[in-house]
């Protein structure tokens, strides 16, 4: 196993705890993997989550204030604001192009539709969701903004409000430049030490990786009680995983063409990052991780990473944004179909641009911020629970297929931001133990 890449460590972990989640499922072990295998994959996302805060405030500081120029930062912030603009119009533009071409709503039968609002409509998980949506609709138009802004900064650590935290780094990155060098490089100092810390944690932290997502995979086999309704919905996950799959390779392109790297040696660089975002569904809980690999296995420095992975993995749902485009237009051909228009079409690109900045990067977030895309375009608020119902009992494996393409999508743009700024170099991995032999 020493030998393995630590990709295929992780996808032996996943693979047997598919197999252990079926297993456990076909002999009523439900409640043995709940109580004595599923904590083990908390723990590990804990940990993540833990480093994740100090890891953005170290590295966004330190790059910050190695770039001795402030107009770097305009131009490195504009840069990656609009090109993740860009990739989130065309995810959107394709899961509507798909979701209109195979339609995967029409001809769903009443008894299928019946059975679905029986077993869904009132579960907790869509309630809950329509009551977070309700909230985040209510809030002011200029609410997302007065949110990027914290007032007291130890309490945005402990929420792990990233935009809070990213504003906080870029504030003292920048107060770091505008003060003379020999009073900023104590601090500049620090936080480098404390950058290679939370990096040693990672590699410390990914040697837990296979046996976690093992966890991880057999808690989400084991929630999957209905494999009717599954059956069911298959044409419409299917729309969803294509689109998800298409939106990879037009990132694979984007490598390619822009920064002529090979698109095979991009996906070994960055497949750990891949596998933990399927295995947790969480962009943030991956963060850490996808900052090692883009860091030290493909080589983008610091200053970028440390800007673009943190804005990405917080306003940046390439996957989140085209799963709402087929979402919506799926529910509609079930349950409304003369809402089925052009213009509310349109609607639902524009509204799910600007739900997939405010969506958090979290699992089901996405979810959330779809019922806003539907009220959007005047859908029926009766209907809503039913229509969150026609979707909530594949949500969780298109949530995992979505935060991959999420997570792919960061990689990309830091990739892209890196390169069109001359901060993509050769790579420089490090490993767990290259001081151990000095230290035990």
């Amino acid at each position: 196993m020493k030998k393995l890449a630590l990709h295929w460590k992780i996808i032996i972990g996943m693979v047997l705890g598919i197999i252990f989640g079926f297993i456990m499922n076909s002999v009523g072990g439900k409640d043995f993997v709940t109580n004595w295998i599923s904590p083990f994959g908390t723990i590990f996302i804990n940990l993540l989550k833990l480093i994740a805060i100090p890891l953005i405030l170290a590295s966004l500081i330190k790059g910050i204030s190695d770039l001795k120029d402030i107009s770097k930062i305009k131009s490195m912030g504009l840069r990656t604001i609009i090109i993740y603009i860009g990739t989130t119009l065309i995810a959107i533009v394709i899961g509507l192009s798909i979701v209109n071409t195979v339609q995967p709503g029409t001809g769903m039968s009443e008894e299928t539709i019946a059975k679905i609002k029986m077993k869904y409509e009132n579960d907790a998980g869509v309630l809950d969701k329509l009551e977070k949506a309700s909230a985040t609709k209510d809030a002011g138009p200029l609410q997302a903004l007065v949110d990027i802004f914290p007032s007291n900064i130890f309490t945005s650590f402990a929420e792990a409000k990233m935009l809070q935290v990213i504003f906080f780094a870029l504030f003292v990155g920048i107060c770091l430049l505008l003060i003379p060098e020999e009073k900023a490089k104590p601090l500049v100092k620090f936080f480098d030490s404390l950058n290679e810390v939370v990096m040693k944690m990672v590699d410390l932290i990914m040697l837990f990786a296979p046996y976690a997502v093992f966890a991880l995979m057999a808690n989400v086999i084991i929630a999957f009680d209905d494999t009717e309704i599954l059956l069911k919905l298959l044409n419409y996950a299917l729309c969803v995983v294509a689109g998800l799959a298409i939106m990879i390779g037009f990132y694979l392109i984007l490598i390619k063409v822009y920064t002529k790297k090979s698109p095979l040696w991009f996906l070994n660089k960055i497949s750990p990052a891949q596998l933990l975002a399927f295995s947790t569904s969480s962009s943030a809980a991956t963060l850490p991780v996808t900052m090692e690999r883009v860091e030290e296995h493909i080589g983008v420095d610091k200053e970028v990473s440390g800007f673009v992975l943190p804005v990405g993995a917080t306003v940046n749902m390439d996957g989140t944004s085209l799963y709402q485009g087929i979402a919506a237009v799926f529910i509609m051909q079930v349950i409304w179909p003369e809402g089925l228009t052009f213009t509310n079409q349109l609607v639902i690109i524009a509204t799910a641009l600007l739900a997939s900045i405010g969506s958090a990067a979290v699992p089901s977030a996405g979810m959330v911020m779809l019922v806003i895309v539907l009220e959007s375009i005047g859908f029926p608020a009766e209907l809503l629970p039913i229509g969150l119902a026609l979707i909530f009992a594949v949500d969780r494996p298109l949530d995992m297929c979505r935060t991959v393409v999420n997570v792919t999508g960061d990689a990309t743009v830091s990739m892209m931001v890196a390169k069109s700024l001359d901060k993509l170099h050769d790579p420089q991995p490090k490993e767990w133990d290259d001081h151990y032999e000095a230290v035990k």
